[in-house]
């Protein structure tokens, strides 16, 4: 499942090197970049004359010109406007002095522009999507996995059904695991960023993609001494590289082994380009990572498809299409850029370019002492629990219930401010959804502190804990639990809360 990508086009650097007038608009007439010669010849204007009546005037006169060319409101005459299409409600604009056609060299820098334009548009669709599919199915899993919980507890290890049960939890967990490559991509997974040296963590590493690969393949690696440190989820990035190296591998069994390589490098900006970032490539230098193979490389009809969930040229049951989504989401959601490369039958290559950190490495922290869940999961107090999900909310509260727990339920953020105004001072601990319908779960919380008093508070749901941790900011003692929810963790996370409390 190889490929070539698209080609690299750094937008603003593209505009700003044209020698005419240049803009992309947005069909609500808003500018929303533009190159230094548009600004001095159509001043810091941040909309278009006449606003979206004018700019559809003009593209509709524009059409109808043999040289897609037509009057540009506010300007002396003679200065003309070219538009076309760059993307979904995006447009290229181009302010002349003449009536020149619409065939010069910069018409080939548009098309490419557009292109890049929609699959960046494209992507973040299909980001949106998966993302908000991944949401749902966590809060099935949900339900469905506490359900299986409770009855693995009433029917143990010997009992007959334990067996089959076990199957299912075991299912439960695989989906889990795609739901979360899912999150992934679509940069809603929680992730924990640290400050990695990057040949430190791949040579740690380099033993487990070794065993990887079969007898007729090899793994060559070349750490640059001067790769840049970089902040990122260890888990995630090791994640990713092993993702591109089963890939490589996968190719490699498909022409009869080969050689797999891996390497870092320290990229300084201006060289970025070069090497396929596509762009904008921020300031400083760059650390990169590359997975190159010599395998039979990637087939150009399907090379713009590689990285969206789901896309896959192996057999089916074979691969599920989320590896190289997944590669795609943990870069992006690392601020970095990817690019694959390739030419028929000489292999391909996968550069992921990171942003240097500046920051030096922290000594490794002191191991903690380890925690000892609770064995005795029963405790008493009072819990507002806030689910717009029926089920899940349903069995939680049934099974907190089952352990001592006094549980009031509120469907929505409403419901549970009148829950908390009722109940005012009374309640030990507060569970909520984050996203719901109407009143959101950080809203409510703020509406309703003054009383909770000091009654911790957690959050659970199916996206990152950084999708909402900005809109608690000044909140004191709140926790996160990731879904889809376990029985055990759901009860041992209510206990050490109220415990500490």
């Amino acid at each position: 499942m190889r490929r070539r990508a698209a080609p690299a086009v750094d937008v603003a650097a593209l505009i700003e090197a044209l020698d005419e007038p240049a803009a992309l608009c947005e069909a609500d007439g808003a500018l929303t970049l533009t190159n230094a010669a548009w600004r001095e010849a159509v001043g810091p204007a941040s909309r278009t004359p006449g606003g979206p009546a004018g700019l559809f005037a003009a593209f509709r006169a524009a059409r109808r010109d043999r040289r897609g060319v037509a009057p540009w409101p506010g300007k002396p005459d003679g200065h003309v406007v070219s538009i076309s299409v760059a993307g979904a409600d995006t447009y290229l604009l181009r302010l002349r002095s003449d009536h020149r056609a619409d065939n010069d060299p910069v018409t080939a820098a548009g098309s490419e522009l557009r292109q890049q334009l929609a699959q960046r548009q494209k992507m973040e669709a299909v980001g949106q999507l998966a993302g908000g599919v991944a949401h749902d199915f966590n809060n099935l899993l949900s339900a469905v996995g506490m359900r299986v919980d409770e009855l693995l507890l009433r029917h143990p290890l010997g009992d007959p059904a334990y067996e089959n049960l076990s199957e299912v939890r075991e299912g439960l967990n695989r989906a889990a695991a795609l739901v979360l490559q899912l999150l992934t991509f679509s940069r809603k997974a929680t992730v924990r960023r640290e400050v990695l040296d990057l040949t430190v963590t791949l040579l740690d590493f380099e033993i487990l993609l070794g065993r990887l690969l079969r007898e007729n393949m090899r793994l060559e690696t070349d750490y640059a001494a001067d790769t840049p440190l970089v902040r990122v989820d260890k888990g995630q990035i090791e994640t990713a590289i092993m993702n591109l190296v089963v890939n490589a591998r996968d190719a490699l069994r498909a022409g009869g082994g080969g050689t797999i390589r891996l390497r870092t490098a320290r990229v300084p900006a201006a060289a970025a380009a070069g090497l396929g970032h596509p762009g904008p490539i921020p300031a400083g230098d760059l650390a990169l990572i590359e997975v190159a193979d010599d395998g039979p490389g990637i087939d150009p009809a399907v090379i713009d498809s590689i990285f969206e969930p789901f896309f896959t040229t192996k057999p089916a049951g074979e691969g599920t299409g989320l590896g190289l989504a997944t590669v795609y989401g943990v870069v992006q959601q690392s601020g970095g850029a990817i690019i694959a490369t390739s030419a028929a039958g000489r292999g391909a290559a996968f550069r992921i370019f990171l942003p240097a950190c500046v920051a030096r490495l922290a000594p490794p922290p002191a191991e903690p002492p380890p925690r000892r869940p609770p064995r005795d999961l029963s405790g008493s107090g009072l819990i507002l629990f806030v689910e717009d999900e029926d089920r899940v909310r349903d069995i939680a509260a049934r099974l907190l219930r089952e352990r001592g727990y006094e549980v009031i339920e509120a469907a929505d953020g409403e419901a549970a401010l009148e829950l908390a105004m009722a109940n005012a001072g009374r309640i030990d601990l507060m569970i909520s959804d984050v996203s719901m319908p109407g009143m959101d779960g950080p809203a409510l919380l703020k509406a309703a502190r003054p009383y909770l008093g000091a009654a911790p508070v957690m959050f659970i749901s199916g996206y990152a804990e950084s999708e909402f941790s900005d809109l608690l900011e000044g909140q004191t003692d709140v926790s996160f639990l990731a879904k889809p929810l376990r029985l055990q963790s759901l009860a041992e996370e209510v206990k050490a809360r109220l415990r500490r409390s």
